[in-house]
Parts: C-alpha cells; sequence; structure tokens
C-alpha cells in the first residue's frame, strides 16, 4: 500500500480517536455517568456521544468507506475498506469511575487490518500501529518486550461478551482463566481489553489471552500487539501474544 495513504488513514483515525477521548474525559470527570445496566452488560449514554464523535470524524473524510460501531451497528461502503469502531473501550470502568477506559479504531482492507489506533485519554496516550510498519506511542516507537518470568508474568484475560453470555463458553473461559492463573504471577481483567494491548505493546505486561473476543476492539489490539513484535498464536476464537519467548511458550499450552 501506498505509504502517504496509510499516513492519511492514520491521520484521521488518530482524530477520531481524539475527539472520542476528549470528550469521554471530560464527562468522566463530571462523574455525570447515566448509563442503562443489564444483567452482562452496561450501555452508557457517553458510549453512543462518543462514538458519534468518532464517525463524524471518519466518514467525513472517507464517505464511501464500510464502517461496523459496536452502537450503530454496520454502514455498507463502496471501497474496499472498513472502520470498525469501539468509541467506549471499558464502560463497566467508566460508569464505576475506574480511570481505565478507552477508544479503539481500526482500518481493515478487503478484511484484514492494515492500522490501528487506540487512544488513552486519562493518560495522554495514543497507540497506533500500520501493517509490516510497527507499532507507536504518542509517535514513539514500542516493543513488546519484557524479562519477567513466565511465574512472575502479569497476563490479561480477555472474555468476549458472546463467551460471557453463553454457558457452555463461559465454564470454558473460567476453565482457561484457571489454567493461565496456575503458570503466571497475575491474571488481569481490566474490561477495557484495547488498553490491556498498549501495555502489552510497551512490554508493561507479559501476556494478554483473548477467548471468543469482541471484533470491536480485537482487531485493533492484535495488530498492535503484532506490530510491537509480541510472539502471537490463534486457534478458532482463541489468542495468544506473549512478550517474551519464554512465556509464549508457557502459555502456548493452553491453547
Amino acid at each position: 500500500m501506498d505509504e502517504n495513504r496509510l499516513d492519511s488513514f492514520e491521520e484521521v483515525a488518530v482524530r477520531a480517536c481524539d475527539a472520542a477521548g476528549e470528550y469521554l474525559a471530560a464527562e468522566f470527570r463530571t462523574e455525570s455517568l447515566a448509563a442503562e445496566h443489564g444483567p452482562d452488560d452496561v450501555k452508557a449514554v457517553a458510549d453512543r456521544a462518543a462514538e458519534r464523535r468518532v464517525l463524524d470524524v471518519l466518514t467525513d473524510a472517507y464517505p464511501d468507506h464500510a464502517v461496523y460501531a459496536e452502537e450503530s451497528g454496520r454502514r455498507s461502503g463502496a471501497a474496499d475498506y472498513r472502520w470498525v469502531v469501539d468509541p467506549l473501550d471499558g464502560t463497566n470502568n467508566f460508569c464505576s469511575g475506574i480511570p481505565y477506559f478507552g477508544t479503539a479504531v481500526a482500518l481493515l482492507r478487503d478484511d484484514v487490518p492494515i492500522l490501528a489506533a487506540v487512544r488513552d485519554p486519562l493518560h495522554d496516550r495514543t497507540y497506533v500501529a500500520k501493517r509490516d510498519g510497527g507499532a507507536t506511542v504518542n509517535g514513539e516507537p514500542i516493543r513488546a518486550e519484557s524479562d519477567v518470568a513466565s511465574d512472575h508474568a502479569t497476563v490479561a484475560f480477555v472474555l468476549g461478551l458472546d463467551a460471557v453470555r453463553d454457558e457452555a463458553l463461559r465454564s470454558a473461559g473460567d476453565a482457561l482463566n484457571a489454567e493461565i492463573a496456575g503458570r503466571c504471577k497475575r491474571v488481569w481483567t481490566s474490561w477495557a481489553p484495547a488498553l490491556d494491548w498498549g501495555l502489552l505493546a510497551r512490554g508493561k505486561i507479559e501476556a494478554v489471552v483473548c477467548f471468543h473476543p469482541d471484533e470491536v476492539e480485537q482487531h485493533a489490539g492484535w495488530l498492535l500487539a503484532g506490530e510491537s513484535g509480541a510472539r502471537l498464536a490463534s486457534e478458532d476464537d482463541l489468542y495468544l501474544a506473549a512478550a517474551s519467548d519464554e512465556t509464549f511458550e508457557t502459555l502456548e499450552t493452553v491453547l
């Protein structure tokens, strides 16, 4: 792909994430967090408002691109490109006053992710990954590298909403979580996977394991992990990314 075109996509993606992030940070500080609480999910007014801000930027720049956004669903387009948007990753955290949430945007060409942007507004971090172009945070290159031994590792575990809502999958996810816990020091379940991918890409945690993850953040996170040099493995709807060979080999047996 033409590098100039990919740079243009990056500029738009970052601007879209910034628009949502600025709004979310301001709303979070007001503590006016209206939401609908279901048995297994939370939908905040901020989800929809943040999504509007993202889509305003994306559709203004690329009106012929398809979009899949968490709140509004799918919109077809004439081009070979599709944007996948999670406007508020970590809604539960946001509504509970936990300062760990963000916005994730991925661009796919012919269903292959080519660009990812993740905004962590409260910590002023913007992660970007470009296929075959590496990964950065706030413009500085990052690498998923860690010398922490696997038995002292922190591993983020992501259970997608489909698995939460299916009794058999939820049981399998619980068993997987227990398997991981037996191989490392700490299993971290944050409710904001996009930010977990950012921690891995910076070498701050040792691995991310996803079981039936949600599409809206998985595309961005997987590309960010790969372009930051993480060791990757996947099988069906189970994904492993690790920041060292040792941790990867230790956890690969759970796949």
